[in-house]
């Protein structure tokens, strides 16, 4: 059955920001950039995370962090590559899909995409390849020609 609430509050993104980090970490791409490279504890991690993303759905939420940092520093450790970004954005909108259908989240999910294509251009130069083969991910060459459409 699918959802169809949109996402409305702190305690909405709280609980979809804990089934995308419970998919993330278990996922055998991207898990590890969370479990094992950067060893994030989810605990600490969820309030800062849930400022960033309240600010960007309902503009309430102080986050003054530099979102950048962290993901420089996981490149530098491990490059991050388009399959890995790709594999972030599915698991995103599957989780957002799987609870919420609605204006706010549709924007979450095209937040994600942006953020997905920002981070890897950074990280990896503006030329950066951005198309995906097999292993089911969404390639990010179709985000950003969708992004301009």
């Amino acid at each position: 059955m699918r959802a169809t609430r949109d996402i409305s509050d702190r305690r909405d993104l709280d609980v979809l920001l804990r089934r995308f980090y419970g998919a993330a970490f278990d996922d055998p791409l991207i898990g590890p950039f969370f479990t094992e490279i950067a060893g994030t504890d989810l605990e600490v991690h969820l309030p800062r995370i849930a400022d960033f993303w309240e600010r960007a759905l309902f503009r309430t939420a102080a986050y003054g962090r530099d979102a950048f940092a962290p993901h420089a520093a996981l490149h530098d450790a491990r490059p991050l590559t388009a399959a890995h970004f790709g594999r972030w954005v599915q698991l995103w909108h599957a989780s957002v899909d799987g609870l919420h259908q609605g204006p706010r989240a549709e924007r979450a999910k095209e937040q994600g995409e942006r953020i997905a294509l920002a981070l890897l251009r950074r990280l990896a130069g503006p030329g950066a390849a951005t198309g995906g083969t097999g292993g089911g991910f969404v390639p990010l060459a179709a985000l950003e020609l969708r992004s301009v459409a």
